[in-house]
C-alpha cells in the first residue's frame, strides 16, 4: 500500500516529489530489459576519442648529437680519405697492338700517382703491348703517357705524364707509401679506382688473408720454371674489371698494395680480391725508373707445396723431420746458388698422403737470422731484402744437425731451362 501525502502538503513538496518522479522513472528505464541489450552510456565524445589515442603515440626526438657523430665517424673518415686521395687517382685507357681475346684492343685499368716527376703506377698487365696510353685526371683533364718500365713477374709498371707541362704539373699529388709488414687480417681495405670505367669509384672491406701466391705472366707463359708472386694481400673488397692497378689503402689513407686480380669464374667480383703489397711496390719501382726492369736474386732450389699441406709442418709426422717449421731442399738446380754453397736435395721417394716426396734433403730454417716456415716466405724474403751479388747467411738442418751455410745469390737466369729442377736424387 502506497501512502499518498495531502494536496497542501504535496503542493508545498511539489518540486521534491517531481524530482523523486524523474529519479523513479530514469532508474526504471536504465533496468535491463528481457527483449533487448543494455546499452552503454556514452561518457566521452567520439572526437574526444581521437585526442586520447594521439596522446598515447610517442613522437621520437632526434636523437643527441654526440651519438650521431660517434655513429658516422666511420662514414666520416672515408669521405676524408677519398677526398685526400682519389686527385691522386687515374684511369688508363690504353690501346694495344695485339687484341685481347673477348676484349679486343682497347683496355681500362687504374693507376696513381707516384711522385712530382710524372711516374704514375699501374699493373704490368694493363699496359703490356701498348701502343698509345691516355691518362684521365680525377678531374677528367687528358694527357697521354708512355711506358717507362714494367715486370710482368711482380706484375707492376711505370707509366710516366709529362710534368714539363704546367697543366699536368698542377695535378700530380703522390700518394704516400705505407708499411705492407704491419697489415693484418681483419684490418679495413679501401679501394679506389675505375670499376667498368666509373671514374674515381671506392669500395671497402677488411683483409681477408696474407702470405698469397700469384702465378706472373712467366709462369702462366711457361709452365716449367715460371715464378710466383708471394705475399699478395687477399681482400674482401670489390675490385671488379678496370680497378687493376688502383690503389689499396688503410685506414690512414696510405698505400699498402696495388689492386691486380680477382678469382672469379664470371669476371666478375665474387668475394676474393688480391693486391700486390707495398713492399714489393718499394723493391721494385725504383729500379723500373732507373732501369726499366728489375732483377731478382736466385737461389736454384725446389721444394713442395705447403699450400697443398706438404711443408715442413704437414710432413714433420710422416717424414719424422726434426723440426717442425722450415723449407726441405726436394732438390737443387745444377750451377745455382744452392748448388755452389754445398746445400742438398733429397735422395728417395716416398708416398704421403698419395703425393711422391722427394725426402732426405736439407731444411733451410733461416736466411740472415730471418726464420722461414714456409717455401713461399723464402721467395718473399729474396725478393723483398736482397739483389742480384749479395751473400746472405743461411741456417740449415742436416741430419739432427744445424749449419751456417754463406750463399753467394745471382740474378735469375732468363732461360727457362736453366730453371729446371733435376728428379729426386739427381
Amino acid at each position: 500500500m502506497i501512502h499518498l501525502p495531502s494536496q497542501q502538503a504535496a503542493a508545498q513538496h511539489k518540486p521534491a516529489l517531481l524530482l523523486v518522479l524523474l529519479l523513479l522513472i530514469s532508474a526504471c528505464s536504465l533496468q535491463p530489459s528481457s527483449d533487448a541489450p543494455p546499452l552503454a552510456v556514452a561518457s566521452t565524445p567520439a572526437a574526444a576519442l581521437n585526442v586520447a589515442f594521439a596522446a598515447q603515440v610517442i613522437t621520437p626526438t632526434a636523437i643527441p648529437a654526440e651519438i650521431v657523430r660517434s655513429a658516422d665517424a666511420e662514414y666520416l673518415l672515408l669521405t676524408n680519405i677519398y677526398e685526400r686521395v682519389s686527385p691522386s687517382v687515374v684511369n688508363l685507357d690504353v690501346r694495344v697492338n695485339t687484341p685481347h681475346p673477348g676484349i679486343g684492343d682497347r683496355i681500362n685499368g687504374s693507376g696513381f700517382i707516384y711522385d712530382t716527376d710524372g711516374h704514375i703506377i699501374t699493373n704490368a698487365h694493363v699496359v703490356s703491348g701498348a701502343r698509345d696510353i691516355q691518362i684521365t685526371f680525377a678531374d677528367g683533364y687528358v694527357t697521354s703517357a708512355e711506358v717507362v718500365g714494367t715486370d710482368s713477374y711482380s706484375d707492376l709498371a711505370v707509366v710516366r705524364v709529362d710534368s714539363g707541362i704546367e697543366r699536368v704539373r698542377a695535378r700530380l699529388r703522390p700518394v704516400t707509401i705505407g708499411n705492407s709488414d704491419r697489415v693484418r687480417v681483419g684490418e679495413r681495405a679501401i679501394a679506389i679506382g675505375n670499376p667498368f670505367g666509373l671514374n674515381s669509384s671506392m669500395t671497402v672491406g677488411i683483409v681477408s688473408g696474407l702470405g698469397r701466391q700469384l702465378p706472373s705472366a712467366e709462369l702462366i707463359d711457361n709452365m716449367l720454371g715460371g715464378f710466383r708472386n708471394p705475399s699478395i694481400i687477399q681482400v674482401d673488397t670489390d675490385i671488379n674489371p678496370g680497378n687493376s692497378g688502383g690503389p689499396l689503402l688503410n685506414s690512414r689513407g696510405e698505400v699498402i698494395g696495388v689492386n691486380t686480380a680477382i678469382r672469379s669464374d664470371s669476371g666478375t667480383f665474387q668475394g676474393v680480391g688480391f693486391a700486390v703489397p707495398a713492399r714489393t711496390v718499394q723493391r721494385v719501382i725504383p729500379d723500373l725508373i732507373a732501369a726499366g726492369r728489375v732483377e731478382y736474386a736466385w737461389i736454384g732450389i725446389s721444394s713442395p707445396s705447403a699450400d697443398n699441406g706438404f711443408g715442413v709442418a704437414g710432413l714433420v709426422e710422416a717424414l719424422d723431420l726434426p723440426v717442425e717449421s722450415g723449407v726441405l731442399i726436394a732438390s737443387v738446380t745444377p750451377g745455382s746458388p744452392a748448388a755452389a754453397a754445398g746445400l742438398r736435395g733429397g735422395n728417395r721417394e716416398i708416398f704421403v698422403r698419395g703425393e711422391r716426396i722427394c725426402a732426405g734433403g736439407d731444411i733451410i730454417v733461416a736466411v740472415n737470422g730471418t726464420y722461414i716456415r714456409t717455401m713461399d716466405e723464402l721467395v718473399a724474403y729474396l725478393v723483398v731484402n736482397t739483389r742480384p751479388g749479395q751473400t746472405v747467411n743461411v741456417l740449415i738442418v742436416r741430419g739432427g744437425e744445424t749449419f751456417d751455410v754463406p750463399v753467394v745469390l745471382v740474378a735469375r737466369p732468363a732461360d727457362s731451362a736453366a730453371l729446371a729442377a733435376p728428379a729426386c736424387g739427381g
